[in-house]
């Protein structure tokens, strides 16, 4: 009897210790990161400033392009680098950002976060099984690594390539495609026959 009351739970620790195994390995990158400088490559060694110019930086689906890239060292355990001129940044799941400016942050050896901003900062994404190009602009897009979300802050915008959400504050998953805004203003464009079909 014991044995039997049992079972569903093993069964259940079982599961559930094999999602989390299968969320890891979403979000874990063993990979180095890889830099490259095809400009001029300026370091203050009392200070440690080092100013790099057409700057790409890449790390498992994530990489990184701008015209100049400035940052305190060359070490990628805790660091933030600032990232100006036409910056790109390209995320997993074919999504990719781009503004004048970005400050990325590095912990543990591993892209982290990165901070754009612009007039607006803007996002796309083309998921794999669908027609429509997903899009969104703000003032400021923070891009959580780990997590797969893309906050959209100061006059946050968003489509699926038809309906319109827009608020103060969006957050979109890139790897679930949702999207959650505060305050949500939402235009709903109703399909054609053509498109039903």
């Amino acid at each position: 009897m014991a044995a039997s009351l049992l079972k569903p739970w093993v069964a259940a620790a079982l599961l559930c210790s094999a999602l989390v195994g299968q969320a890891a390995e979403k979000v874990s990158c063993n990979q180095p990161i890889r830099f490259k400088s095809e400009g001029n490559l300026d370091v203050d060694f009392r200070s440690g400033k080092t100013i790099m110019h057409n700057v790409s930086i890449s790390q498992c689906d994530v990489s990184i392009t701008a015209d100049r890239a400035e940052a305190t060292g060359l070490d990628f355990k805790d660091s933030h680098w600032l990232f100006s001129g036409d910056v790109h940044i390209n995320a997993e799941q074919q999504g990719s950002m781009h503004s004048d400016q970005a400050e990325v942050e590095f912990h543990n050896n591993l892209i982290a976060k990165a901070t754009i901003k612009g007039n607006p900062a803007q996002f796309e994404q083309k998921p794999a099984d669908s027609r429509q190009m997903a899009r969104g602009r703000a003032g400021r897009i923070v891009y959580e690594v780990s997590t797969g979300t893309v906050r959209f802050a100061e006059d946050a915008w968003l489509t699926n390539g038809q309906n319109e959400i827009s608020g103060p504050l969006c957050t979109y998953n890139i790897r679930l495609q949702k999207v959650q805004c505060e305050r949500a203003r939402i235009t709903i464009v109703p399909k054609t026959a053509a498109e039903k079909s």
